[in-house]
């Protein structure tokens, strides 16, 4: 039964995964244990915990893979910046600096700082390891597998077909042309922060229209077989410029919106920025569908597994199954670049003639809860805590007298997306529930949007299009049945869609039985899910994360395990 430890870091959203006798143990992102959000070090922290999950010690790993080739990554920006000599001359400093330091050693590191043997270690391609984090814990004995992303070593988006074990490609996109750097650019004029707006970018596209087609035109050119091109005068991502767009862009579509500025959607000029966001969104649609029809073509499955970071776009993802000859769909909860290390662990169990992982139920794959050392701190802290004999029904019962409740509950969760281990929970009918959390809680937005968690079972009465293989990690979005759209509008966006997740007992028990209980008092098995965290933070992940974000947030209560804190004596 062999151990291996997959490893994704050094450009964001840092990893490990642990994959023992071809089966998922753990994985975890680096910043729920480092506090820094995205952090893209090398996660040694992450490791150690993913090993202590599964009672293990480095003398117990079989191989450590890497997510990417660091070699042929320095080959590519070393020839991309040479490509645009002289406009790169100041970046070569910069780039080799990084690519000759750190990155370029890192299968060195890790042995070191692992304490395994050099031999050991290993690397496989980017691409390859996303295609891998998709496919080899899907549902599926065969897939089309699209991978759309920024870049990985020379490929910003490919084409996979997926059987049994084994994963072949099939067709790719090179840099400097790249879906994903395009949606990023846009993300930075938009004035959000690369790697973390987009998901914003996303919310902000329902309150605009589509009405810079003709001008974005000239961005992206999709082609009739699914490749595409942009112009590249038009970005700065490939003469290394961190904002990834040049003056032209800026000529084109105005000036960008300053970041600290609060959003106004009731000004002309942030209606602007809200037009070009949903035209941005509609043309990353359209190229997605594009891609996944050549994908269908070219494999002939009826299945399809997306990863990379666009594969997190929930709105493009709904459009694929709908429009599209793909039958199902999945996505896997991390999708982006953390995905890798599950990708590249799960290729290095094959790799030692161990079949494939059972498909992916759940997302709780992280770090458990010390509920003893929780009662003692939330004690020392001069907070009220109870044990409870029953966590759903005080969760319930707090719910009910229309409280918000965060909850803190076994391993935390696989990706960016609060699935019920560590979440803000509250009623789903008041919109003024969804106002208290963003600009009092959460501080953010007012246009970010809320998920419903609804009993999978159940789902159907209240949503149109619930998809039983992306719901329950909440990658796609369905629309609200208009007869209950009053009755939910905390979690009802502005053009009616909702980000459902589809709880099931197995996958997220505790809240499977809270939205249970929530349906025996309103006959309505629905509640407002969202991150247990603040603005610019990670996720909580320990009890300790997780008191103190109730020390620093005025929820009304707190369930960790089986103890209620409040405040107060």
């Amino acid at each position: 039964m062999s151990v291996v430890l997959g490893i994704s870091a050094l450009y964001h959203d840092a990893a490990a995964a642990l994959v023992v006798g071809g089966e998922i143990v753990a994985a975890i992102q680096e910043e729920r244990l480092s506090r820094i959000k995205n952090d893209s070090s090398l996660p040694f922290r992450a490791a150690k915990a993913c090993l202590l999950r599964g009672g293990l010690c480095a003398q117990d790993i079989d191989r450590v893979v890497y997510y990417e080739n660091p070699y042929a990554k320095l080959e590519r920006v070393l020839l991309s910046l040479m490509r645009s000599f002289p406009k790169t001359w100041r970046q070569f400093p910069r780039a080799l600096a990084s690519q000759l330091g750190a990155k370029l050693w890192v299968i060195d590191q890790l042995a070191e700082g692992l304490g395994v043997e050099r031999e050991r270690v290993e690397f496989v391609s980017h691409h390859e390891s996303h295609a891998a984090s998709a496919f080899l814990c899907s549902p599926f004995e065969e897939a089309a597998i699209l991978v759309v992303d920024a870049v990985g070593e020379a490929a910003s988006t490919s084409i996979y077909s997926g059987k049994g074990t084994s994963i072949t490609g099939r067709q790719s996109v090179d840099y400097p042309h790249s879906l994903g750097l395009f949606y990023a650019a846009l993300t930075a004029f938009l004035g959000f922060r690369v790697n973390e707006g987009e998901y914003k970018v996303m919310g902000l596209a329902a309150y605009g229209a589509p009405c810079y087609r003709v001008e974005f035109e000239k961005l992206l050119r999709v082609s009739h077989d699914g490749s595409y091109t942009l112009d590249l005068s038009y970005f700065a991502h490939h003469i290394g410029v961190d904002n990834g767009f040049s003056r032209k862009l800026e000529s084109l579509l105005g000036p960008r919106r300053p970041g600290h500025r609060p959003w106004d959607l009731t000004s002309d000029g942030d209606q602007h920025y809200a037009n070009v966001a949903a035209t941005l969104q509609l043309v990353t649609e359209e190229a997605m569908l594009a891609l996944a029809r050549k994908a269908q073509t070219l494999v002939g499955s009826a299945n399809l597994c997306l990863a990379g970071g666009v594969a997190l776009n929930c709105v493009a993802n709904a459009r694929v199954l709908a429009e599209t000859k793909f039958e199902r769909v999945f996505v896997q909860p991390a999708a982006g670049d953390a995905g890798g290390a599950l990708g590249a662990a799960l290729l290095g169990a094959t790799s030692l003639g161990e079949g494939r992982a059972k498909p992916l139920a759940t997302a709780a794959l992280g770090i458990d809860l010390d509920l003893e050392r929780a009662f003692q701190i939330a004690t020392e802290m001069g907070f009220s805590v109870r044990r409870v004999d029953s966590p759903a029904e005080a969760a319930t019962e707090k719910l009910i007298a229309k409280r918000i409740l965060g909850v803190a509950s076994g391993p935390s969760e696989w990706g960016p997306r609060a699935l019920g281990q560590r979440s803000i929970l509250a009623l789903p009918q008041e919109r003024d529930v969804r106002e208290r959390i963003n600009r009092v809680i959460k501080k953010r937005e007012l246009f970010r949007p809320f998920a419903p968690a609804v009993v999978a079972e159940r789902a159907s009465e209240f949503f149109v299009g619930v998809d039983p293989d992306m719901s329950p990690f909440m990658t796609s979005v369905c629309a609200v049945r208009d007869e209950h759209a009053a009755s939910l509008q905390a979690v009802t966006h502005v053009d009616k869609s909702a980000r459902v997740q589809s709880v099931t007992r197995h996958g997220a028990p505790l809240l499977h039985a809270i939205t249970c209980g929530v349906a025996q008092y309103n006959g309505m098995p629905i509640v407002l899910n969202t991150s247990l965290n603040g603005p610019g933070e990670p996720i909580a992940a320990s009890a300790t994360d997780v008191l103190s974000f109730f020390a620093r947030h005025p929820i009304d209560a707190l369930l960790i395990g089986d103890l209620m804190i409040e405040r107060g004596s």
